[in-house]
């Protein structure tokens, strides 16, 4: 059993393992030279050869406890026939939401498609590189899908004005999702994933009112699907105000939290392990500063099962130094 799975499992706290969010990716020199090689992302997610490498990069440079696939949560509206593109400066672009189209996809056609990430899993899982390291695969919450499948871009600006219009849309992509989503976890774990992560990046977006239609009932249903598959399950609700609803309605066997929560009334108010909650911009200051958050959190949670994280993915400017210093300051905690 991997230290990450220890602490989850086994409810350990007196070990600290570390993995980052996006820990393979454009702060790190040796994938910046494969990205420059390969400009579409869609492409490079779907070369299981290169994207295996990209997901054991970070592993080779700093001994993280976990390797995460190197994939997006979205190869599932690219697995669904959406064209998915992503824009220098702009992020994913989506094309058209053909709901009759989506409707028609069958299973086997999915998978067929996604099949080299399924394959990229199999290659990392085996390499000698994860030996007693957990080796995670992801998806993205069905509210967080939705957002990028309606809106058909980030909803940093915004959400668009009729975004909530169309009811019966809303209602036929969720089930959709809901269908997929578990087809393409299953094959994950089939593949070798361990444990799978939720990922809902926009949870943040939503009044406390709409949480329990478009975030609480869809993750749920996901969650007790990976339980029946005897895997543990991460969920990352960023942004969501009301955490301990959240663990206390979905019941996740471990809730990571993003870096505008207040991490002792966390400590305080969660029972099951918690992961992350640093905040990435702490790795583009000083030593004596990413020592003093670092400290910061493995204090708060030195009696609580905690797997040492940031509160959101590693800013690409990110010195290869800090992060080494970082990872050296949780191991020798």
């Amino acid at each position: 059993m991997s230290p990450i799975e220890e602490v989850i499992i086994s409810k350990k706290s007196n070990i600290n393992p570390i993995w980052i969010m996006r820990q393979a990716g454009r702060y790190l020199p040796e994938f910046r030279d494969i990205r420059k090689k390969n400009p579409d992302f869609i492409k490079l997610c779907l070369n299981k050869k290169l994207s295996s490498e990209i997901t054991l990069q970070p592993i080779k440079r700093f001994d993280f406890d976990a390797a995460i696939i190197f994939s997006d949560i979205l190869m599932l509206p690219y697995g669904l026939d959406q064209s998915v593109e992503f824009k220098k400066n702009l992020g994913p672009i989506l094309g058209n939401l053909e709901l009759e189209k989506i409707l028609r996809i069958e299973e086997t056609d999915f998978v067929e498609k996604l099949s080299p990430v399924y394959e990229s899993i199999e290659l990392v899982r085996n390499s000698q590189l994860t030996k007693n390291k957990a080796t995670i695969g992801f998806v993205g919450a069905p509210w967080t899908l939705l957002v990028y499948m309606i809106n058909k871009k980030s909803p940093k600006l915004s959400l668009n004005s009729n975004f909530f219009e169309n009811k019966y849309l809303i209602d036929k992509v969720l089930k959709i999702l809901d269908k997929f989503l578990k087809i393409h976890i299953k094959n994950q774990i089939n593949s070798g994933a361990q444990i799978i992560q939720i990922f809902d990046s926009w949870a943040g977006l939503l009044k406390e009112k709409d949480l329990s239609y478009y975030v609480y009932d869809p993750t749920l249903s996901l969650v007790n699907y990976i339980k029946t598959l005897r895997i543990p399950v991460i969920c990352f609700p960023r942004g969501i105000r009301n955490y301990k609803n959240y663990c206390e309605t979905i019941k996740p066997d471990t809730i990571c939290i993003d870096y505008e929560v207040d991490p002792v009334k966390i400590s305080k108010e969660i029972k099951i392990p918690v992961q992350g909650g640093m905040d990435p911009k702490v790795l583009l200051s000083s030593k004596e500063n990413i020592k003093k958050q670092t400290m910061k959190y493995l204090d708060i949670f030195k009696d609580h099962p905690y797997i040492f994280n940031l509160g959101h993915g590693v800013l690409p400017e990110t010195d290869l130094n800090m992060m080494d210093y970082l990872v050296k300051t949780v191991k020798d905690y």
